[in-house]
C-alpha cells in the first residue's frame, strides 16, 4: 500500500464553468431489508434527494485532480499508478479509477473533478456508493465509453469491497444508479430482477434522524456479520442441502439443525431469512396502501437487527422506542450497516415539528448530544448534464 502526500490545491485547478459535466449522485434510503443484500435477499431502497455533485472536465493529461469540498482535500492520481493508499477517501477514487481502466479497451485519460454537496458520512446514506458510482458515470459520459449503468453498479461494489475494504452487498449501488422519482426498488439481490413499487406514503412523510455517531463499517462489525450468514450457510449445506444464499433456507430447515448450528450463528441466520420475508410482506403492503401494516414490519426489522443480528446500539433504540409511543408515526427502523446512523420514520406531515421536537428533547437529555432531523423527498438516480450558469 503506497502512501500519497495530500497538497495544496494548485492555482491552474477549474473554476467550474456553465457548459462542465456535472453529474448528481444522490444517497439512498433503504425502507425494510437491511443486510440482505450479500445474502441474497430482497431490498427496498430508494435515491432521495440529497445528493452529491460531481464537476468534471478534461485536462488531457494522464493525472486526474480532485478536490472535495465537504474533505476540504486534494489529491492527484496517476493513470499508471493506481494501488491503494494509506488514507481513507482516496481509496474510492483510485478503486473506481482502476475499475473503468479494466472495464475499457481504449486508453483512459485524466480529468478535473470537483466534488461538493452534503451527503454526511456514517449516516447509513450510502455517500460511498454516490461517490463512487458518481465518479464511474462522469468518466463514462466524459470520455464516451460506453459502460453499461450494471457494469457501473458491479464495478463500484468491487472498488468498495477491495480498496476500501468493506464486503458490501449491491443494493446501495443499485438505488444510485437505478432510482426512480416516487418510487422504491423491490431488488432481487441474487438475480438484479426488480420491481419499481410506487412510494405512496401520504399523509405520512419520511423522515431520517441522524444520531450522529458515526461508523466506519470496514472497522465494524459488518464484515464479521458477512462471514458469520457465510458460515451458517456453511453448516446448513453440511446437513445435505444445496442452498446458493442464506435467505433461500425456509425457517423450518434452519429450526431443524439447530443442535448443529451455534446459538449465535442461528440468530443471524433467522434474521436473515425472517426480514427477507418482511420484505415482501412489505411490498404487498405498499401495493395494497395497507401503511399500518407497512409500519409494523418497519418496527419488527428493528427489532430484528436489535435482538437477533445485534448491530444496532442504545441511540438507535432510544429513537426507535420513542417513535413506536407516538401514535403519529406508524414505523420505524434503524437504517444501514449499524452502530450508530440513521433511523428511518413514517411521520404523519402535520406532525414532523412536533415529533422532531420533542425526540431531539429526549436525545439531548439522553445522551448529551444533538439529533440532527432529515427529511427526506424519493428522487431520481444518478443524473449526468452541463452545468448551468448559476449568476
Amino acid at each position: 500500500m503506497s502512501q500519497r502526500i495530500n497538497k495544496e490545491v494548485p492555482d491552474n485547478f477549474f473554476s467550474p464553468d456553465p457548459g462542465d459535466l456535472v453529474v448528481h449522485a444522490p444517497g439512498r434510503i433503504n425502507l425494510i431489508g437491511e443486510h440482505l443484500d450479500y445474502n441474497g435477499g430482497h431490498v427496498l431502497p430508494a435515491a432521495i434527494d440529497h445528493q452529491l455533485e460531481l464537476i468534471f472536465r478534461r485536462n488531457n493529461t494522464s493525472i486526474c485532480r480532485v478536490y472535495s469540498e465537504s474533505f476540504d482535500n486534494y489529491t492527484e492520481i496517476s493513470l499508471d499508478d493506481l494501488s491503494p493508499v494509506n488514507t481513507g477517501w482516496e481509496n474510492y477514487i483510485i478503486g473506481i479509477l482502476a475499475q473503468v481502466k479494466k472495464e475499457v479497451s481504449v486508453e483512459l485519460r485524466g480529468f478535473d473533478c470537483l466534488i461538493r454537496g452534503a451527503l454526511p458520512v456514517g449516516a447509513g446514506l450510502s455517500s460511498s456508493a454516490a461517490l463512487l458510482c458518481g465518479l464511474a458515470k462522469g468518466i463514462n459520459f466524459l470520455f464516451n465509453l460506453g459502460i453499461s449503468d450494471k457494469s457501473i453498479i458491479l464495478m463500484a461494489q468491487k472498488a468498495e469491497q477491495e480498496y476500501a475494504g468493506t464486503q458490501c452487498g449491491v443494493m446501495d449501488q443499485f438505488a444510485v444508479v437505478k432510482g426512480e422519482t416516487d418510487a422504491l426498488i423491490n431488488l432481487d439481490c441474487k438475480t438484479l430482477e426488480y420491481e419499481i413499487i410506487k412510494a405512496q406514503f401520504k399523509p405520512y412523510r419520511l423522515l431520517l434522524l441522524n444520531t450522529n455517531v458515526t461508523h466506519k463499517l470496514s472497522d465494524s462489525e459488518y464484515n464479521k456479520r458477512r462471514q458469520e450468514c457465510e458460515e451458517a450457510l456453511k453448516i446448513i449445506n453440511s446437513a445435505g442441502n444445496n442452498f446458493s444464499y442464506l435467505s433461500d433456507v425456509p425457517l423450518d430447515t434452519l429450526l431443524n439443525l439447530k443442535s448443529i448450528i451455534p446459538p449465535e450463528l442461528q440468530e443471524r441466520a433467522r434474521y436473515v431469512i425472517e426480514e427477507n420475508q418482511r420484505v415482501l410482506q412489505a411490498v404487498m403492503a405498499l401495493k395494497e396502501g395497507d401503511l399500518i401494516t407497512l409500519g409494523d414490519l418497519m418496527y419488527a426489522s428493528h427489532n430484528g437487527l436489535r435482538d437477533r443480528y445485534n448491530v444496532s446500539c442504545a441511540e438507535l433504540d432510544l429513537l426507535v422506542a420513542h417513535a413506536q409511543k407516538d401514535p403519529k408515526v406508524l414505523g420505524a427502523r434503524m437504517m444501514g450497516g449499524g452502530f450508530g446512523g440513521c433511523t428511518i420514520n413514517l411521520v404523519h406531515q402535520d406532525h414532523m415539528d412536533e415529533f422532531i421536537r420533542k425526540i431531539s428533547q429526549s436525545y439531548q437529555e439522553t445522551f448529551d448530544r444533538p439529533l440532527t432531523p432529515i427529511a427526506v423527498s424519493i428522487s431520481p438516480g444518478i443524473r449526468c448534464a452541463a452545468l448551468k450558469d448559476r449568476t
